[in-house]
Protein backbone atom coordinates (compact mmCIF):
# COMPACT_ATOMS: atom_id res chain seq x y z
CA UNK A 1 0.00 0.00 0.00
CA UNK A 2 2.36 2.06 0.85
CA UNK A 3 4.41 1.97 -2.51
CA UNK A 4 1.44 2.58 -4.22
CA UNK A 5 1.03 5.89 -2.25
CA UNK A 6 4.52 6.55 -3.20
CA UNK A 7 4.50 5.80 -7.16
CA UNK A 8 1.05 8.29 -6.43
CA UNK A 9 3.01 10.85 -4.97
CA UNK A 10 6.12 10.65 -7.40
CA UNK A 11 3.92 11.05 -10.77
CA UNK A 12 1.33 13.13 -9.30
CA UNK A 13 2.07 16.91 -8.13
CA UNK A 14 -0.87 18.87 -6.36
CA UNK A 15 1.60 22.09 -6.17
CA UNK A 16 2.48 22.36 -9.68
CA UNK A 17 -0.88 21.53 -10.27
CA UNK A 18 -2.18 24.63 -8.84
CA UNK A 19 0.48 26.81 -10.24
CA UNK A 20 -0.28 25.17 -13.68
CA UNK A 21 -4.05 26.28 -13.22
CA UNK A 22 -3.10 29.59 -12.04
CA UNK A 23 -0.60 30.18 -14.99
CA UNK A 24 -3.43 29.38 -17.36
CA UNK A 25 -5.97 31.43 -15.47
CA UNK A 26 -3.60 34.55 -15.75
CA UNK A 27 -3.13 34.02 -19.50
CA UNK A 28 -7.28 33.78 -19.79
CA UNK A 29 -7.95 30.13 -19.93
CA UNK A 30 -9.94 28.33 -17.32
CA UNK A 31 -10.50 24.75 -16.63
CA UNK A 32 -13.96 25.13 -17.72
CA UNK A 33 -12.60 26.14 -20.96
CA UNK A 34 -10.50 23.57 -21.49
CA UNK A 35 -13.26 20.73 -20.48
CA UNK A 36 -15.66 21.80 -23.23
CA UNK A 37 -12.93 20.87 -25.70
CA UNK A 38 -13.01 17.83 -24.34
CA UNK A 39 -16.58 17.42 -23.86
CA UNK A 40 -17.05 18.31 -27.93
CA UNK A 41 -13.84 15.78 -28.82
CA UNK A 42 -15.89 12.68 -27.44
CA UNK A 43 -19.45 14.09 -27.61
CA UNK A 44 -20.00 12.27 -30.88
CA UNK A 45 -18.98 8.72 -29.35
CA UNK A 46 -20.54 9.23 -25.88
CA UNK A 47 -23.67 11.29 -26.22
CA UNK A 48 -24.19 10.93 -22.71
CA UNK A 49 -21.12 12.53 -21.46
CA UNK A 50 -21.16 15.13 -19.14
CA UNK A 51 -19.63 18.16 -18.54
CA UNK A 52 -18.74 16.94 -14.92
CA UNK A 53 -16.65 13.73 -16.26
CA UNK A 54 -15.07 16.14 -19.05
CA UNK A 55 -13.88 18.58 -16.30
CA UNK A 56 -12.77 15.75 -14.42
CA UNK A 57 -10.57 13.96 -16.82
CA UNK A 58 -8.41 17.66 -17.70
CA UNK A 59 -7.73 17.98 -13.93
CA UNK A 60 -6.63 14.18 -14.05
CA UNK A 61 -4.66 15.24 -17.42
CA UNK A 62 -3.15 18.26 -15.28
CA UNK A 63 -1.78 16.51 -12.41
CA UNK A 64 0.20 14.60 -14.18
CA UNK A 65 3.75 16.01 -13.85
CA UNK A 66 5.13 15.75 -17.49
CA UNK A 67 1.84 17.59 -18.35
CA UNK A 68 3.17 20.09 -15.50
CA UNK A 69 6.27 20.15 -16.96
CA UNK A 70 5.39 21.08 -21.25
CA UNK A 71 2.55 23.68 -19.54
CA UNK A 72 4.96 25.11 -17.54
CA UNK A 73 7.53 25.75 -20.05
CA UNK A 74 5.44 26.45 -22.36
CA UNK A 75 3.74 29.40 -21.14
CA UNK A 76 6.73 30.54 -19.73
CA UNK A 77 8.83 30.64 -22.93
CA UNK A 78 5.11 32.39 -24.12
CA UNK A 79 5.65 35.18 -20.97
CA UNK A 80 9.52 35.90 -21.63
CA UNK A 81 8.83 36.55 -25.62
CA UNK A 82 6.38 38.98 -24.28
CA UNK A 83 8.81 41.36 -22.10
CA UNK A 84 11.61 40.92 -24.59
CA UNK A 85 13.91 38.43 -22.74
CA UNK A 86 14.18 36.27 -25.43
CA UNK A 87 17.33 36.75 -27.94
CA UNK A 88 16.90 36.65 -31.98
CA UNK A 89 15.42 34.85 -33.71
CA UNK A 90 13.47 33.13 -31.05
CA UNK A 91 12.00 36.16 -30.25
CA UNK A 92 10.49 36.92 -33.15
CA UNK A 93 9.94 33.43 -34.26
CA UNK A 94 7.57 32.92 -31.44
CA UNK A 95 6.37 36.99 -31.56
CA UNK A 96 4.71 35.74 -34.60
CA UNK A 97 4.14 32.24 -34.15
CA UNK A 98 6.28 31.38 -37.02
CA UNK A 99 4.34 28.38 -39.21
CA UNK A 100 7.87 26.67 -39.67
CA UNK A 101 8.67 26.71 -35.88
CA UNK A 102 7.08 23.41 -34.97
CA UNK A 103 8.58 23.42 -31.18
CA UNK A 104 5.51 24.02 -29.93
CA UNK A 105 3.50 21.49 -31.26
CA UNK A 106 6.44 19.25 -30.16
CA UNK A 107 5.91 19.96 -26.92
CA UNK A 108 2.44 19.53 -26.97
CA UNK A 109 2.74 16.14 -28.14
CA UNK A 110 4.34 15.36 -24.93
CA UNK A 111 1.26 16.37 -23.22
CA UNK A 112 -0.80 13.61 -25.15
CA UNK A 113 1.73 10.91 -25.57
CA UNK A 114 0.23 10.15 -22.08
CA UNK A 115 -2.54 9.11 -22.98
CA UNK A 116 -1.54 6.96 -26.33
CA UNK A 117 -1.78 7.27 -30.06
CA UNK A 118 -5.31 8.35 -29.59
CA UNK A 119 -3.96 11.47 -28.05
CA UNK A 120 -2.14 12.66 -31.23
CA UNK A 121 -5.15 12.18 -33.60
CA UNK A 122 -7.59 14.21 -30.87
CA UNK A 123 -4.55 16.93 -30.63
CA UNK A 124 -4.11 16.94 -34.97
CA UNK A 125 -7.89 17.48 -34.86
CA UNK A 126 -8.24 20.26 -32.51
CA UNK A 127 -4.94 21.93 -33.69
CA UNK A 128 -6.41 22.58 -37.02
CA UNK A 129 -10.02 23.34 -36.36
CA UNK A 130 -9.23 25.84 -32.96
CA UNK A 131 -12.18 25.58 -31.93
CA UNK A 132 -13.46 27.65 -28.49
CA UNK A 133 -10.85 29.36 -26.38
CA UNK A 134 -8.18 27.91 -28.88
CA UNK A 135 -9.22 29.82 -31.48
CA UNK A 136 -9.78 33.32 -29.10
CA UNK A 137 -6.57 32.21 -27.49
CA UNK A 138 -4.72 32.21 -31.18
CA UNK A 139 -6.23 35.44 -32.00
CA UNK A 140 -5.27 37.32 -29.16
CA UNK A 141 -1.70 36.06 -29.35
CA UNK A 142 -1.18 37.76 -32.64
CA UNK A 143 -2.00 41.19 -31.26
CA UNK A 144 0.78 43.41 -31.10
CA UNK A 145 3.09 42.80 -27.80
CA UNK A 146 1.24 39.37 -27.19
CA UNK A 147 2.31 35.81 -27.50
CA UNK A 148 0.94 32.47 -27.25
CA UNK A 149 2.29 30.34 -29.52
CA UNK A 150 2.58 27.71 -27.07
CA UNK A 151 -0.87 28.73 -25.01
CA UNK A 152 -2.74 27.60 -27.62
CA UNK A 153 -1.17 24.00 -28.71
CA UNK A 154 -0.90 23.58 -24.32
CA UNK A 155 -4.77 23.69 -24.06
CA UNK A 156 -5.36 21.89 -27.38
CA UNK A 157 -2.93 19.00 -25.63
CA UNK A 158 -4.61 18.67 -22.67
CA UNK A 159 -7.85 18.44 -23.71
CA UNK A 160 -7.13 15.87 -26.45
CA UNK A 161 -5.05 14.32 -23.45
CA UNK A 162 -8.67 14.29 -21.57
CA UNK A 163 -10.86 13.07 -24.11
CA UNK A 164 -8.06 9.92 -24.45
CA UNK A 165 -8.34 9.54 -20.61
CA UNK A 166 -12.41 9.63 -21.80
CA UNK A 167 -11.63 7.52 -24.17
CA UNK A 168 -9.94 4.53 -22.24
CA UNK A 169 -11.81 4.84 -19.64
CA UNK A 170 -15.17 4.18 -21.64
CA UNK A 171 -13.54 1.22 -24.02
CA UNK A 172 -16.01 -1.20 -24.66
Amino acid sequence: MSQHKSEENRLNDIKKYDIVVKRLQERGVELKDIAELTLGLQRQYLPNLEYEDALEHVKKVIMKREVQNAALTGIELDCLAEKGLLSEPLSSMLLNDYGLYGVDEVLALAIVNVYGSIGFTNFGYIDKLKPGIIGEIDKKGKEEGKCHTFLDDIIGAIAAAAASSIAHRFAE
